[in-house]
């Protein structure tokens, strides 16, 4: 069977960016768990010409984006704090996702942020919006302030332990979602 193709997409307008660094952390517990297809993309992925009003207006950049996002059998998310909620562009690139692509889809959801102000994003914000979506979320999201990481690299250890969690959990609902549709399990080698 085929490997779980997993997609870290992060909202960050830059790169390096602790947010990616964040995503990719999850991935690679993700990854020591079990065997993924994983590809990671950047909002600067997207191209210029990110901001149209339709889906057929997305240049190729973006639209391949939201395809991927789309075809993935899991999702690990994960945006700055821009004044107490998600990067507009985030929730942009979101707004072009069919629904119904992410019903039941198994997510973990990030975020990034200067310090304990906005740790609450990630529910009152993420949460919902992919709650629209129906999506599987994983019970423990992961925000990290400027001060657990260094060198966009997670440095505190309790940071760290709550990426292994949200990566086994994400790991936990692949497994379901594969067992749904009848496809086998790809532990970790």
């Amino acid at each position: 069977m085929s490997l779980p193709r997993v997609v870290a997409f992060s909202a960050s307008a830059s790169r390096p960016s602790r947010t990616r660094g964040l995503v990719e952390a999850v991935a690679a517990d993700l990854a020591r768990v079990r065997r993924i297809d994983l590809a990671v993309f950047d909002l600067v992925d997207a191209g210029a010409g990110l901001v149209v009003a339709s889906r057929e207006e997305l240049p190729l950049p973006a639209k391949r984006i939201v395809e991927a996002i789309e075809d993935a059998d899991a999702l690990i998310v994960g945006t700055p704090v821009y004044q107490g909620s998600y990067a507009g562009l985030f929730k942009h690139v979101f707004d072009f996702v069919r629904p119904e692509a992410l019903l039941g889809k198994p997510v973990a959801l990030t975020a990034t942020g200067g310090g304990l102000r906005h740790a609450l994003v990630v529910e009152h914000a993420l949460r919902p919006l992919f709650g629209f979506f129906a999506a599987h979320i994983a019970p423990t999201s992961v925000y990290a302030g400027s001060a657990e990481m260094e060198q966009y690299r997670v440095s505190d250890p309790a940071l760290a332990e709550r990426v292994r969690a949200a990566a086994g959990e994400l790991a936990a609902l692949i497994e379901v979602g594969r067992a749904r549709t009848g496809q086998s399990s790809a532990p970790a080698a």
